[in-house]
């Protein structure tokens, strides 16, 4: 009873940071600038909301919100993944050789996992919620945390100097690999209780860890305009104006 208490708690907490997040960014200058972060805030919260309707319609045990829920879920890893590409773009925005290069990347990996979960799925096709959609979403939600920490790693290369996204990457960090590992935990328990349990309390507070991460980033960081230091190259005139005295 405390734990699903807590639960709820944290997940109410993170809808209230996201519906402020987004407020804030509505009626701030960063909006523009801040497109992907909107839209998967945006995602989250429509289609958490989406789930609730279903519940309340229909209840848990309902077939509707049955499909209603992995439908959604499904969505909802689409829309991660859409958001380590946008931060991908975001961090060569200024280097298009590089971008042709990860885009291509990025489709090529998306349609490696279309095509496992689609073989798996081949095998099964009386079982598209429960084998496709679920295979589908843990394959391509292991890809994001593997696509979000070479993001990291490709920030730190570049030296990148928009501490803004490395934040906004390093929360996306957080919120993919609690969950990748409670997901591995109950593969290799065979979906045992304790091992749902973590599962179910993990989640959340890793998607509130994300979130007050992308709040600070957000908030604090908005006055910070980071800026490449470039050399001043003298003219020759300079030059000479200089030895003469």
């Amino acid at each position: 009873m405390g734990s699903s208490i807590v639960s709820y708690g944290l997940q109410y907490a993170g809808y209230l940071i996201e519906a402020s997040l987004l407020l804030y960014l509505a009626g701030s200058r960063q909006r523009k600038g801040q497109a992907s972060v909107v839209f998967y805030l945006g995602s989250l919260l429509a289609l958490e909301a989406a789930r609730g309707w279903a519940l309340h319609a229909y209840g848990l045990s309902s077939w509707r919100y049955f499909y209603v829920y992995w439908s959604t879920d499904f969505l909802l890893v689409v829309s991660a993944f859409l958001l380590v590409c946008l931060f991908f773009r975001r961090a060569c925005l200024h280097e298009e050789k590089m971008w042709r290069f990860a885009r291509l990347l990025l489709v090529f990996v998306f349609l490696v996992v279309l095509g496992i979960s689609g073989l798996i799925f081949s095998h099964n096709y009386s079982h598209l919620f429960t084998y496709f959609i679920v295979e589908f979403n843990q394959n391509l939600y292991f890809t994001c945390l593997v696509l979000n920490t070479l993001l990291y790693l490709l920030l730190q290369q570049i030296e990148s100097t928009d501490d803004q996204l490395g934040l906004l990457v390093c929360g996306v960090g957080i919120q993919f690999a609690g969950p990748t590992a409670a997901l591995a935990l109950l593969h290799l328990t065979g979906g045992e209780r304790f091992a749902q349990s973590i599962t179910t309390s993990v989640m959340p507070i890793c998607n509130l860890g994300m979130l007050l991460v992308w709040a600070y980033a957000i908030v604090c960081l908005r006055d910070k305009e980071t800026k490449v230091a470039r050399h001043k190259i003298p003219t020759l005139a300079e030059v000479t104006a200089e030895s003469n005295f």
